[in-house]
């Protein structure tokens, strides 16, 4: 990887539960997801380089994914991930530091699915993965995207979409 390049993952959170009089921000994760989110954790590990910053919604299940999937890194948890529009999530994403090399994003649908397919685009997408990526952005998916110079100068269209991995599909 050249000094430059860089590499966003966007994961959805993992599968949730559905209590009765639970407000949505506040559910939990299934046991599918807590077990999917570790299975996340492990592909990341041995497929990427470490995770340098994680941001992550504030919702429980998104907060759960993130401890359920063993990732130790610095993290800051972003109230506007929760509901974001893909505008906000590239807004956070500009403002994170351009020594952070890989970058973990942890948020929801339809989010997630809309920020990787605006961002890919870049020499080396795999559109294979964009059109999946189209079709469904499943509940613990992970999107792997190279992002060639800073950070606060990704926009639509400058990276490239390289993976897309969904745990349980192992």
């Amino acid at each position: 990887m050249n000094e430059q390049q860089r590499t966003l993952v966007l994961m959805r959170h993992a599968k949730s539960a559905y209590p009765e009089d639970v407000a949505d921000h506040e559910r939990p994760l299934a046991p599918r997801g807590t077990r999917e989110a570790g299975l996340a954790g492990d592909w990341l590990r041995a497929n990427l380089s470490p995770i340098d910053l994680v941001l992550c919604s504030t919702a429980t299940r998104a907060r759960e994914t993130l401890a359920c999937s063993g990732i130790d890194a610095p993290l800051r948890y972003v109230q506007r991930l929760y509901g974001a529009a893909p505008g906000t999530v590239i807004e956070e994403i500009n403002g994170v530091p351009d020594e952070v090399k890989t970058l973990l994003v942890i948020g929801h649908e339809p989010t997630m699915s809309s920020v990787a397919i605006i961002l890919a685009g870049a020499e080396g997408t795999d559109t294979a993965a964009v059109d999946r990526i189209a079709r469904k952005f499943p509940t613990s998916g992970l999107a792997v995207l190279r992002v060639s110079g800073g950070w606060e100068e990704l926009e639509p269209s400058t990276a490239a979409l390289v993976e897309f991995h969904v745990p349980r599909e192992e």
